[in-house]
C-alpha cells in the first residue's frame, strides 16, 4: 500500500512535466463550446468561407480540384483558393454524420494537438527536454491557443509541415528507413498545399544540406524528394488556381500581391505592422521572452538557432512582403513562425538561473494567453441571431433563389443564409439602376441586417419578414 502510494504521488509529481499532459489538458478545455457556429467575433467570414466550400461538396458537387463559394451571385461560385483539403474533411465526416457547422473546429484541434506534440518531438532532435517542454508549452498558449479550434486551415497546415519536418530531420540525422523521406514529403506537400505561407516553418531544412553529419548521398535524396515537394504546390497555386479564376470569371481568396507594392505598404504602416509581432503572436509578455530568448541565443552564439532564427525571418519577411497591408489586418498571418519564437523564448528560459524566476514568467506567458483570447470562446448574441436567417427565408423562398445581403464584403450572414447571391452596400441598395440589374440576373430578396454584420436601411420593396435583427424584403423591377 505505502509503494503504491509513493508510486501514484511520483506519477502526479511528473505529470505537469510532461508535455502530453499540457497537450490533453488543452485539448479537453478547447473543447469548451466546440459545437458553436462560426460566429466568433474574430474570422468568421474566414470560417464561413471554409463551411461554404465544405457544404458545396456535400450538396452540390464533390469534386476536389472545384471548390465553390456561395457569393459569386449568378455565377457558378467555382474559385480559385487554397487546396482544400481541410474543408473535404469536413466534407467526408459530414457524409458519415451529416452536416454540422462546427466539424472544422474538431478537425482542426486534433490535427494541432498532434501537430504541437511533434513541434515538441522535432525540437527534442536538438535541444535538451526542458527547451523543448517550454517552447511547446509557450506554443500551445500563444496565438495557436484560438486558431487551433477555428474552422481555418492556418494551424492544420502548420501542423502537416511541423510533422513533416519531424520526419525529414529524423531521415537526415538519425538511421531512419527511406520511408520516413516518403513522410517527410506527403506531410510537407499536403501542408503547402493546404496554406503555402507554411513554407516558412521548411526554411531549416537548409540547415541539413550544409551539416557535415549529413551523409552526402542523404542530402542528394532530400533535396530531389523536395523538388517533388514544389511541384504539386506550383501547379496549384501557379497553374490551376489562375486557371479557375479565368474559366469561372470569379475572384475572392487572397493570393497576395506585388512584392514591392506589399513592401511599400508595411513600410508606410510600422506601427500596425509590429504589432502584429509584438502583439498577436505570443502577447506583449511572450515577446519580451522572445526577445530575452534572441539575447541569449546570440550572447552564446547558439550556431543552429542563430541560423533557424535568420533563416525563418528572412521568408517570414518575405511572405509579410507580398501580404502588404492584409498583414496589419489579420493575426493569423503570425500562425507559421510563431513557433520560431517559441523555441527562442524557451531556450532563454532554460538560461534564467533562477529556477522559480523562470517558472514565474512561463507562468506569466501562459496566463497572459489565456486571459487575452478567452473572449474568442464566447460569441455575441446579436451575432448569434443569424443562424435563424436560414429558417425565416425558407417560410418565403426556396433554396435555389438568389438573394442580396447588406453585409458589404463579409460572406458570414450569405453561409447562414444557406443561399447564394450577392454582397451588397447600403448604397448599393439605394441604387435603382443596379438593383435593376441584379433582378435581371436573377436576384429576387433582399436581406437587410440592422445590428450585425449590416445597417439598417429602409426600401421601397415588398417587405416579408422583420425582427430586431433583420429585414426580408422581395426584391421587384
Amino acid at each position: 500500500m505505502i509503494r503504491f502510494l509513493r508510486t501514484s504521488r511520483n506519477i502526479v509529481v511528473r505529470w505537469p512535466g510532461d508535455i502530453r499532459f499540457w497537450i490533453i489538458l488543452l485539448f479537453i478545455l478547447r473543447l469548451y463550446g466546440i459545437t458553436q457556429p462560426p460566429l466568433e467575433t474574430a474570422h468568421n467570414w474566414r470560417q464561413s468561407t471554409v463551411n461554404m466550400v465544405a457544404r458545396n461538396f456535400l450538396e452540390t458537387d464533390p469534386d476536389i480540384f472545384h471548390p465553390r463559394i456561395d457569393i459569386a451571385g449568378e455565377k457558378s461560385g467555382i474559385t480559385g483558393m487554397e487546396f482544400p483539403l481541410f474543408n473535404y474533411l469536413i466534407y467526408l465526416l459530414s457524409l458519415v454524420f451529416g452536416y454540422e457547422h462546427w466539424y472544422g473546429r474538431l478537425i482542426n484541434l486534433i490535427v494541432s494537438s498532434i501537430g504541437a506534440f511533434f513541434f515538441y518531438k522535432t525540437c527534442r532532435i536538438f535541444f535538451k527536454e526542458k527547451t523543448a517542454f517550454n517552447a511547446t508549452l509557450l506554443l500551445l498558449f500563444s496565438i495557436w491557443l484560438i486558431y487551433a479550434r477555428k474552422i481555418m486551415p492556418d494551424t492544420f497546415s502548420a501542423s502537416l509541415v511541423i510533422m513533416g519536418v519531424y520526419f525529414g530531420l529524423q531521415y537526415l540525422f538519425s538511421q531512419k528507413p527511406v520511408g520516413y523521406l516518403i513522410f517527410y514529403f506527403t506531410f510537407a506537400t499536403t501542408g503547402l498545399l493546404c496554406k503555402i505561407p507554411s513554407i516558412i516553418l521548411l526554411s531549416v531544412m537548409v540547415i541539413p544540406i550544409f551539416s557535415t553529419r549529413v551523409h552526402f548521398r542523404k542530402k542528394v535524396h532530400f533535396v530531389l524528394i523536395n523538388l517533388l515537394v514544389v511541384m504539386p504546390v506550383f501547379w496549384w497555386y501557379y497553374f490551376w488556381v489562375p486557371h479557375l479564376v479565368e474559366k469561372y470569371d470569379f475572384w475572392y481568396f487572397f493570393m497576395g500581391k506585388n512584392f514591392y507594392q506589399g513592401m511599400q505598404e508595411i513600410i508606410n504602416r510600422p506601427l500596425e505592422s509590429a504589432k502584429k509581432i509584438y502583439e498577436s503572436a505570443m502577447k506583449i509578455s511572450g515577446f519580451v521572452l522572445f526577445l530575452w530568448g534572441l539575447f541569449v541565443v546570440f550572447r552564446k552564439k547558439n550556431k543552429t538557432l542563430i541560423s533557424v532564427f535568420l533563416l525563418s525571418f528572412a521568408v517570414f519577411l518575405m511572405f509579410i512582403f507580398i501580404s502588404g497591408n492584409s498583414f496589419t489586418k489579420h493575426s493569423y498571418y503570425m500562425i507559421p513562425y510563431v513557433p520560431f519564437m517559441a523555441l527562442i523564448a524557451g531556450y532563454g528560459l532554460v538560461h534564467i538561473k533562477s529556477k522559480t524566476f523562470s517558472l514565474l514568467l512561463l507562468a506569466i506567458v501562459c496566463i497572459d494567453g489565456i486571459i487575452s483570447q478567452q473572449h474568442d470562446f464566447r460569441i455575441k448574441d446579436k451575432h448569434r441571431q443569424i443562424e435563424n436567417l436560414e429558417k425565416h427565408l425558407d417560410i418565403y423562398s426556396d433554396r435555389n433563389d438568389l438573394i442580396l445581403i447588406n453585409s458589404n464584403e463579409n460572406p458570414t450572414p450569405m453561409y447562414f443564409a444557406h443561399r447564394k447571391g450577392w454582397l451588397v452596400k447600403n448604397s448599393d441598395l439605394m441604387d435603382e439602376d443596379k438593383m435593376a440589374a441584379l433582378h435581371d440576373k436573377g436576384a429576387r430578396y433582399i436581406v437587410v441586417l440592422k445590428k450585425a454584420f449590416g445597417q439598417a436601411v429602409e426600401l421601397d420593396q415588398e417587405l416579408l419578414f422583420k425582427n430586431d435583427h433583420y429585414l426580408i424584403y422581395r426584391l421587384e423591377r
